[in-house]
């Protein structure tokens, strides 16, 4: 329907959302490169396709946050990204496998 319409969709990318989630709880520029620094790792290994781009960002976030100490709970990164708690638990467990990221959680 968009190609006959010729219609351009735009598609959202877990980047897109980095700077709003991350300025809404309040963290530092150097977590904030870190969550950037994350995702990019996790799209070249292309774990981020066929997965929602906030849910990939509020697990980034929550796994910044746990390696810089600014400590931010699921709940806190779940209201502000409008992304399950249950979401961000499976999203950055399997980004911390992939990307052989230890979190002492």
């Amino acid at each position: 329907m968009k190609q006959r319409l010729r219609m351009r969709m735009d598609i959202n990318r877990p980047q897109d959302y980095v700077q709003s989630f991350c300025s809404k709880l309040a963290l530092s520029t150097k977590t904030t490169q870190k969550v950037y620094e994350i995702i990019k790792d996790a799209t070249a290994k292309e774990l981020v396709d066929g997965k929602s781009p906030t849910g990939v960002t509020a697990a980034a976030i929550y796994i910044a946050c746990q390696l810089e100490r600014q400590i931010r709970t699921q709940l806190e990164i779940s209201t502000v990204s409008n992304v399950t708690e249950v979401t961000i638990r499976n999203r950055y467990k399997e980004l911390c496998k992939a990307l052989d990221i230890e979190l002492d959680v």
